[in-house]
């Protein structure tokens, strides 16, 4: 699967989104923060499979904060 600006930018969102909704203060801010910092420190990533895997571990989180909230 290759992954475009799109799809990274969705991933972004619904992350952003999902953690948004901890109830919980120090968990909402945790998870708010991690994203952010992910995405920042993978922000200069060219090469196309590793983008792949960072997406797919991604969207595994997105499923694990899900399940959390």
């Amino acid at each position: 699967m290759a992954a475009s600006r799109r799809e990274v930018l969705r991933l972004y969102k619904e992350l952003m989104r999902e953690s948004g909704q901890f109830k919980s203060y120090i968990y909402r801010s945790y998870a708010l923060r991690r994203v952010r910092d992910a995405f920042k420190e993978h922000k200069t990533v060219q090469d196309k499979d590793e983008i792949n895997e960072l997406l797919d571990d991604g969207l595994k989180n997105l499923e694990i904060i899900k399940r959390q909230v």
